[in-house]
Parts: structure tokens; C-alpha cells; sequence
């Protein structure tokens, strides 16, 4: 069996910060990223230290410091091991609240709408032949209506270059092994979504974070990597970006587009979030459509249970190589899930959901802004989450304030869950969407204002 920390030892080569420091960043990422889980047990110090080639001081130094963030327990004779969620308190109502993952928020008037044309669609169906296995990418249906969805971003959208895929984690995994080969490098921001973090560690692929400024990453020094080493791709998620909320702007996208077009490099635009805000910039598919894979999906412009998304390649031919390598991972979408998307784009449920969503968080950024507006953060009128840096004057780091928030009934991600660079912003990614109501997330938010405005409430003992 393979130890549950080796993959530190590259990783720890590409940390600039001291290895004791480093390596409870990477226990948090890696429970972030599900590499790691609640009671696993991990290496003893004397093994890990010679795994990772380090002294034995260093490595005991890094248990502690993970001990003191709350992500280890040591027993006597029994070892270490990661540590589960922390026991919340709970709300009134008798409910904690979960902000650890980034889903939209859930418009309570329409929930009977849905539940109507689910059962209308169903009802209209051959239960054998959504039992079956399907044309692999989707039927022609399924294609014109992702093509038709694709559109509101992506203009020049072509059905025949589109693939149905379950889930956009489906889509990247396919697009990375496609691009990339083990020990090549993928270029992205120094802050980017976990999820292409767990992909690059599994798939070997190194990735190469880039400097950004307020704007996002930089298009010279994506220019100097590709000089000196060029990257198998660029990968971006250029709108409302999970974490920072940031969106990239015409300028930055094109100055970004311009040096893949004169260099070759493929990009992989994961835009997620891109429908949400009723006014974004073009996306990069549009400024360089040659090079460029877009995939976005309906997890958070609908619901994450419903695990589809719309893939866009640049060609037939390079559409058929990335479905050979979707059904070497994936085999197929589910064609309940589907069916149902392809009935929801067509009928405008999806549109209409859409709205809704974007609604309902306008009403949760108003009660943000009024909640935390003594503190400066990040975040976009038609987003659902937002990204707060840590006051310095606090004393905390991100990761123990997460872990204090834990304690009041909140999972806040800290900033280590999300850096490429190895040098992680001492900030936090909150969701406001999800199951709850308003009420419960303004409920939240006092709690976060309370932890920051009264920091030496942290260290009181939880009885």
C-alpha cells in the first residue's frame, strides 16, 4: 500500500516556506481535497522524516504545528491521526451550518416547479432506455441543447464540437490527460479551485502557479514560462473565481489569449460560475477558439446534484480524442440526469433557475455586506460565496480561525485548501448559498463577525 503522504515529497519541493510549515498546509489541502480523511493515520515521525527526507526535529515541529490548527490527534501507543470535523454547536433550530462547500443557493418558490417537470419528464420516458447505455457525448438532443446553453457564452458554439460529460471534475480529469503527459507542467493562477489540484497529483502533472495582480494572472509572466519551459496548458477559471470571486477582465483575457495564440498552448477555460453574473466579459474561447477546451456545467447555475456539463473543443477531431479519453474515465453521464438537463435548458426551467439563483444571492450579498461590513473582503453582487482575508491585527492565521469557526457551528475553507504557489493568502472562502435560508445564513455571518470582532473569545475552552 502506498503511503498517504508521498506525494508530499514533491510537493515539498515546489513550497517556498520552512518544511515544518509546510507540511500542515498540505494535511489541510489534501483533506480538502478528499486525499486525506478523518481518522486516517499517518506516518510515524521517524518514518515520515525519512519518507520526506527531512530531520527528525523538523517533522515533530510540523506535528505540533498541525496539532495547534486542529487537524491531528496523537495517542500513546496508537499514532497519529487526521482529525474529523470538530463537534458544532447547534443553531437555533437545532441545525449546523456547512460552508465549507460552494453551492448555490436553493430559491424556495421553486421547488414545486421542479418537482412537477421532473415527474412530467420522467412520465415521458422509457425507463429501459435511460437504463441503457447511450450514445457516448450525449445524443444529438442532449448535444443541441448543451450548444444552445454553451451560447450565452460562447457564440461560435458548434453541437458537433460539444461532449455531455458528468460533472465539470469528469470533464478536467479528461482534458488533463489528455493534454498533459505525467511530469509535464500546466500553467493557472497562484489561487485556483482544489479540485484541479487533486486532478494534476494523481494524473503526475506538475502545476506552475503564475503571479496575478488585481486584474488576475499575469500575461508576462505566463509569456516568460513559456520561453523557458513551455507549459501542455493553461488552465483558468476566468469568471468569479473560486476562490477570490475575481473576474478577469477584457483586457487581461485577451492579453492572456494573445500569448497562447503565439506560443500553442491549449486552454482549459473552467467557467463554472460564468452564467451567474448578467454582465461578464468574453470569454477566452472567443479570443482564441483554436486553442481553446470551454467547459462549464449546471452545478452552480442549478444544484450540484445534477452532475452535468457542456464541453466545447475546438475541432471535430480534437472533440473525438477527449471523448476517448472521457470514456476511458467516465464511461457515460447518468441519462436520468440528462434527460432532465436537456429538458430544462429546452423548456427555459433552466434560464428561469438561473435568475432565481442569481436573485437569491443579490439577497445574501446585501445581508454579507451588512454582517461583515467592518471588514474588507471580496466578493460579486451575482456570486454566492466570497473570500475574506484575515485581519492581521486578529493574531490569527487562517487556518486556526477556520478551525475556531468549526467550534460555533461553521466550515470555513481556509486559504491553504487553494494555493498553487505554496504560498497561501491568509484568507477564507465562506459560502452563502446551499440548503439554508436566509435567516440561517445571516445567523452564520454574525457568528463569523462576532469571531473576528472579538478575537480573544477564540481562546476560551469549549465545554
Amino acid at each position: 500500500m502506498s503511503s498517504p503522504t508521498h506525494h508530499w515529497i514533491k510537493r515539498l519541493a515546489d513550497i517556498r516556506k520552512p518544511a515544518y510549515l509546510a507540511i500542515p498546509d498540505l494535511i489541510e489541502e489534501d483533506l480538502a481535497t478528499g486525499r486525506l480523511r478523518p481518522r486516517d493515520r499517518l506516518p510515524g515521525l521517524r518514518d515520515l522524516a525519512l519518507e520526506l527526507a527531512l530531520n527528525y526535529t523538523t517533522v515533530a515541529r510540523a506535528y505540533a504545528e498541525a496539532r495547534k490548527r486542529g487537524l491531528l490527534d496523537s495517542r500513546a501507543g496508537s499514532g497519529t491521526f487526521v482529525r474529523g470535523r470538530t463537534a458544532t454547536l447547534p443553531l437555533a433550530g437545532g441545525s449546523s451550518i456547512e460552508m465549507s462547500m460552494n453551492t448555490p443557493p436553493e430559491p424556495p418558490d421553486f421547488a414545486i416547479r421542479l418537482r412537477e417537470s421532473a415527474a412530467r419528464q420522467m412520465a415521458d420516458s422509457d425507463p429501459y432506455q435511460l437504463l441503457r447505455y447511450q450514445d457516448f457525448g450525449g445524443s444529438a438532443a442532449d448535444k443541441d441543447a448543451g450548444a444552445e446553453w454553451l451560447r450565452r457564452r460562447v457564440p461560435h458554439c458548434d453541437a458537433q464540437n460539444v461532449l455531455v460529460c458528468p460533472g465539470i471534475h469528469s470533464a478536467l480529469v479528461a482534458l488533463v490527460s489528455q493534454l498533459a503527459r505525467p511530469g509535464g507542467t500546466i500553467c493557472l493562477d497562484s489561487l485556483a479551485y482544489p479540485g484541479i489540484k487533486a486532478i494534476a497529483a494523481q494524473l503526475g502533472v506538475r502545476l506552475q502557479a503564475l503571479p496575478r495582480d488585481d486584474e488576475g494572472p499575469l500575461a508576462h509572466a505566463f509569456e516568460a514560462l513559456c520561453k523557458t519551459d513551455k507549459p501542455s496548458a493553461f488552465y483558468c477559471n476566468p469568471t468569479l473565481q473560486n476562490p477570490s470571486t475575481l473576474t478577469l477582465t477584457h483586457k487581461r483575457r485577451e492579453a492572456l489569449a494573445d500569448v497562447a495564440l503565439r506560443y500553442s498552448v491549449p486552454i482549459i477555460e473552467d467557467d463554472a460560475y460564468a452564467m451567474l453574473p448578467q454582465n461578464a466579459p468574453d470569454a477566452l474561447a472567443s479570443f482564441a477558439p483554436e486553442l481553446t477546451y470551454y467547459v462549464t456545467g449546471l452545478s452552480k447555475s442549478f444544484g450540484a446534484g445534477l452532475r452535468v456539463a457542456h464541453l466545447h473543443a475546438p475541432t471535430p477531431r480534437q472533440t473525438q480524442r477527449l471523448a476517448g479519453a472521457l470514456r476511458a474515465t467516465t464511461v457515460m453521464a447518468s441519462p436520468f440526469t440528462v434527460t432532465l438537463a436537456t429538458r430544462w435548458i429546452a423548456d427555459g426551467t433552466a434560464a428561469d433557475m438561473l435568475n432565481a439563483i442569481r436573485n437569491e444571492s443579490r439577497a445574501r450579498q446585501i445581508i454579507a455586506s451588512r454582517m461583515l461590513g467592518a471588514w474588507r473582503y471580496e466578493a460579486h453582487q451575482d456570486g454566492f460565496h466570497l473570500w475574506l482575508p484575515v485581519p492581521v491585527e486578529s493574531g490569527w492565521s487562517a487556518s486556526e480561525l477556520a478551525l475556531q469557526l468549526r467550534n460555533q457551528g461553521i466550515a470555513a475553507v481556509a486559504g491553504a485548501a487553494f494555493s498553487t504557489d505554496g504560498n497561501p493568502p491568509n484568507a477564507m472562502r465562506l459560502c452563502l448559498g446551499g440548503s439554508k435560508t436566509r435567516d440561517e445564513c445571516e445567523e452564520a455571518l454574525r457568528i463569523v463577525a462576532e469571531t473576528l470582532d472579538h478575537p480573544h473569545h477564540l481562546h476560551s475552552p469549549v465545554m
